[in-house]
């Protein structure tokens, strides 16, 4: 059986990776470090062996966000890419939906749910819709 090739890279397409193995695990992180790298609510993750991981095109920035902890992003675009601690050193995290295929990866578990923010842990009450909100009209304005 051959390894899967799961490849992806930032906006642009500046810097591009490959993983030549399955990921170790999937989710999503709520902590406020992974928030405020992505301006997000929370970060989809993957995690695969090190030795599995490799750029294939361009040279992210990497930036030390904590003490033990580099992450990489695009010099151009901004993408976030990688998350590599020292705690963990045969594995990197690799952004979920810089992946090529995102949906093939759905996250098992949440962590750092005591750092969610929340209006974000209640949002299912909220309007959905699947794609862009329609223009606002004079009744939801």
């Amino acid at each position: 059986m051959t390894s899967p090739q799961l490849e992806g890279g930032c906006f642009c397409g500046a810097v591009r990776y490959r993983a030549s193995a399955a990921p170790l695990g999937s989710m999503i992180c709520d902590c406020q470090s992974c928030r405020r790298i992505a301006a997000a609510p929370s970060v989809p993750w993957l995690t695969f062996e090190i030795g599995a991981f490799s750029f294939t095109r361009g040279e992210p920035v990497t930036f030390p966000s904590s003490a033990g902890v580099r992450r990489t992003f695009c010099r151009d675009c901004g993408t976030p890419l990688t998350y590599h601690g020292d705690k963990t050193p045969a594995e990197i995290d690799v952004t979920t939906c810089s992946l090529d295929e995102p949906e093939r990866f759905p996250p098992t578990h949440r962590s750092w749910v005591s750092h969610a923010l929340s209006w974000w842990s209640s949002n299912r009450a909220l309007p959905a819709y699947a794609q862009s909100k329609p223009a606002a009209t004079h009744q939801d304005a």
